[in-house]
C-alpha cells in the first residue's frame, strides 16, 4: 500500500461518510423532475390544489434536506484536507529535507503538491463523489424513453471526449511552462540573493534580460496551452445546451406523436441537465486534476524514498570517537566524486586539522563528518554508531556544525543559537547563554538592538559576516556537543575574533571535546593535535601535528 493510500485509508471513516452524503443528495436531487412529472402530468390535469400543496411542500423538504447534506459533505472534506496537511505536512517537509541534502538542492516543491492535494480533496474532489451517479441519471431518462436516453448517452459521450482532447493538447504546454516558470523563478531568487554582487559587478541590465528571456519562455508556452484550451469551456457549454434543446426537441416530438406526455419531456430535460452537471464540472477542473495526479505521484514518490522512521532504541550520550570509514561522496547530478576513499580513527578529545589546497574536498569531508552531508559510500560513525538520518536524530544534538556559508533562520539570535527549540524554556535560555559565553559572542549579543530577543532577517537586523560566524558558532556550541566540525571559522573574523575562537577552542580541547577544523591559517593548525593533508579528494597525509607539518613544509620549518 503506498504511503498516500495507507493515510487516506487511515481517515476512510470520513470518505465513507461523503460518499454516503452524495448518494443522498443525488437521490434527493430527483425530487425536481419527479415534481414537474406530477405537476405537468396529475396536477394540472386534475387541477387539485391540495396535491399541488403537498407535491411543493415534499419538493421542498427534500431540497433543503438535500442542502444541508451538500453542506455537510462539504464540511467534512474541507476537514479531511486540513487533517490531511497536518497528518503530512512534518514528514513530507522531513523528506524533503532529506532529500535536498542527498542532492543538494534548496527548495520545498513537496510542500506546494501538497497544497495542491489538500486544496483539491478540500475543493475539487466532490466532483468525484458525483460522477459515479452519472449512470443513475442516464437510466432513468431510459426509462422515461430510449430515445431520449440515447440523446443523454450520446452527450456524456461527447463531453467526455471533448475533455480527453483538451487534456491531450494542453497537458505537454502546461508541463513545459511549469518548467520554465521555476527557471525563471529561481533565477530571479538568486538575483536576490547576490543584490550585492551584482551591483558591484554592474550585472544588473545582463540578469534582467536573462531573466526576461526565461520569463518569456514560460509565457509563451502558458499561452500555447491557454490558446489550446480556450476553445474547450465554451465548446463545453455549447454542447451541454445543444443537448438540453435536442432533449426537449425530441421529447416535444415524442409527445406530438403521443410516445410520451409533456411532463416526462420536462422531467427528461432536467435529469440530462442534473446527469451532465458532474461531466462539464470535471472539464472545468480538468488542469486541477492533472495538477493533483501529478502531485500525488511525486509525493508517493518522495515518501516511498524517505520512509517514515520505526522506534528505535535510544543512544547513549557519545564520548566523542569520530572514525571514517572509506568514505566516498559523489554529487546527486552523477558527476565525478569529490571524496575519494578517506578512511582515519579519532579518539575522543583529540582536535584535528584539516588542510590542503583549494578544490581537495576539504570542506566536502567536513560536511560528510558533521552528518550534514550523506555518503555516496562508506561511512562516518561516532562512537561505532553510524551517522544516518536516524541515528542524526539522537546524536545530532551532540554534534556541533559550523559551515562556511552561515545560515541563520529568520528569528530571533536567541532561537538561532538554540536550533529553534523553545528557548523560553528555563534551561534552554541557560544553554543558550552558555554556549554563546563559549563562542565569545556574549557581548556583541547584548551590543545588538534588542541583544538576545533581537530579530535576524527579513524584518530585523542585517548581520555582517562576522557577526554570522560568530553567532553560528554559538549554535554549533549549544548544547553540550561531543563532537565539533568548523570549516574555516575564522574566514570572517578579525584579529580579536580569531583570539577569541582559538580560547573557544582550547575550552573544548579541556572539556574533552573532538573537534575537527578545517583551516588555512597557521594560528589554528598551532592549536590541534593531528593533522589530515588532502589533494584531490584524497588523505595525502596524516598523522600527529609536528609529524606531518615537517613533511610538507620542511624547508620552511628548518629555516623557522
Amino acid at each position: 500500500m503506498s504511503p498516500l493510500i495507507h493515510i487516506f485509508h487511515d481517515r476512510r471513516g470520513a470518505l465513507i461518510a461523503a460518499a454516503g452524503f452524495s448518494l443522498t443528495v443525488n437521490l434527493l436531487a430527483i425530487a425536481v423532475p419527479l415534481y414537474m412529472l406530477q405537476l405537468y402530468d396529475r396536477v394540472l390535469a386534475a387541477r387539485s390544489i391540495e396535491t399541488l400543496v403537498m407535491l411543493t411542500l415534499i419538493t421542498a423538504l427534500a431540497l433543503i434536506t438535500m442542502g444541508l447534506l451538500d453542506f455537510s459533505r462539504g464540511r467534512v472534506m474541507q476537514r479531511l484536507g486540513v487533517g490531511l496537511d497536518r497528518a503530512l505536512g512534518e514528514r513530507i517537509l522531513a523528506a524533503s529535507i532529506c532529500q535536498a541534502n542527498g542532492r543538494g538542492g534548496r527548495d520545498a516543491d513537496a510542500l506546494r503538491d501538497l497544497t495542491v492535494l489538500r486544496q483539491f480533496v478540500a475543493n475539487g474532489a466532490l466532483t468525484l463523489f458525483d460522477t459515479p451517479w452519472v449512470p443513475l441519471y442516464l437510466f432513468l431518462i431510459f426509462m422515461l424513453h430510449p430515445l431520449l436516453g440515447g440523446v443523454a448517452t450520446l452527450g456524456a459521450v461527447v463531453l467526455i471526449a471533448l475533455a480527453m482532447i483538451g487534456e491531450w493538447l494542453t497537458t505537454k504546454a502546461l508541463n513545459h511552462a511549469t518548467r520554465e516558470s521555476l527557471i525563471a523563478q529561481r533565477f530571479a531568487d538568486q538575483a536576490v540573493r547576490e543584490a550585492g554582487l551584482m551591483s558591484a559587478l554592474g550585472m544588473l541590465g545582463n540578469v534582467l534580460r536573462r531573466w526576461r528571456r526565461q520569463a518569456d519562455a514560460a509565457l509563451g508556452e502558458q499561452a500555447r496551452a491557454v490558446d489550446r484550451a480556450a476553445w474547450i469551456a465554451p465548446g463545453t457549454r455549447v454542447v451541454r445546451q445543444f443537448l438540453q434543446v435536442m432533449a426537449l426537441g425530441v421529447g416535444a416530438w415524442l409527445v406530438m406523436s403521443h410516445e410520451i406526455t409533456a411532463g416526462v419531456m420536462i422531467a427528461g430535460s432536467i435529469l440530462l441537465a442534473r446527469g451532465l452537471q458532474p461531466i462539464e464540472a470535471a472539464i472545468g477542473q480538468w488542469r486541477h486534476f492533472g495538477e493533483t495526479r501529478d502531485a500525488w505521484r511525486r509525493l508517493n514518490a518522495l515518501l516511498e524514498a524517505h520512509p517514515e522512521p520505526g522506534r528505535r532504541m535510544p543512544l547513549p550520550t557519545p564520548l566523542g570517537a569520530l572514525q571514517a570509514d572509506r568514505l566516498v561522496f559523489a554529487p546527486g547530478n552523477g558527476g565525478s566524486p569529490i571524496i575519494k576513499g578517506v578512511s582515519f580513527d579519532l579518539n575522543a578529545g583529540e582536535s584535528l586539522a584539516i588542510i590542503g589546497p583549494s578544490g581537495a574536498g576539504k570542506s566536502t569531508l567536513a560536511a560528510l563528518l558533521a552528518g550534514a552531508l550523506p555518503a555516496t559510500a562508506g561511512a562516518v560513525r561516532l562512537d561505532q554508531a553510524e551517522l544516518n538520518a536516524a541515528n542524526l536524530a539522537e546524536l545530532g544534538p551532540r554534534i556541533g556544525w559550523l559551515p562556511q556559508q552561515i545560515e541563520l533562520f529568520p528569528a530571533t539570535v536567541k532561537d538561532n543559537i538554540a536550533r529553534l527549540a523553545d528557548a523560553d524554556d528555563p534551561s534552554v535560555a541557560e544553554s543558550v547563554l552558555h554556549a554563546a559565553r563559549r563562542a565569545g559572542v556574549h557581548d556583541m549579543i547584548l551590543r545588538l538592538p534588542q541583544g538576545y530577543e533581537t530579530l535576524i532577517g527579513p524584518g530585523g537586523v542585517q548581520l555582517s559576516g562576522g557577526q554570522r560566524q560568530r553567532i553560528g558558532l554559538a549554535r554549533a556550541l549549544f548544547g553540550e556537543p561531543r563532537l565539533v566540525v568548523l570549516d574555516e571559522p575564522n574566514a570572517a573574523l578579525d584579529g580579536n575574533g580569531e583570539q577569541r575562537l582559538i580560547e573557544t577552542l582550547h575550552a573544548l580541547q579541556s572539556r574533552g571535546v573532538t573537534t575537527v577544523i578545517v583551516a588555512h591559517k597557521p594560528a589554528l593548525i598551532a592549536h590541534v593535535d593531528r593533522v589530515i593533508a588532502m589533494h584531490d579528494g584524497r588523505v595525502e597525509r596524516i598523522g600527529e601535528r609536528e609529524q606531518v607539518l615537517r613533511q610538507l613544509f620542511p624547508v620552511t620549518l628548518r629555516h623557522a
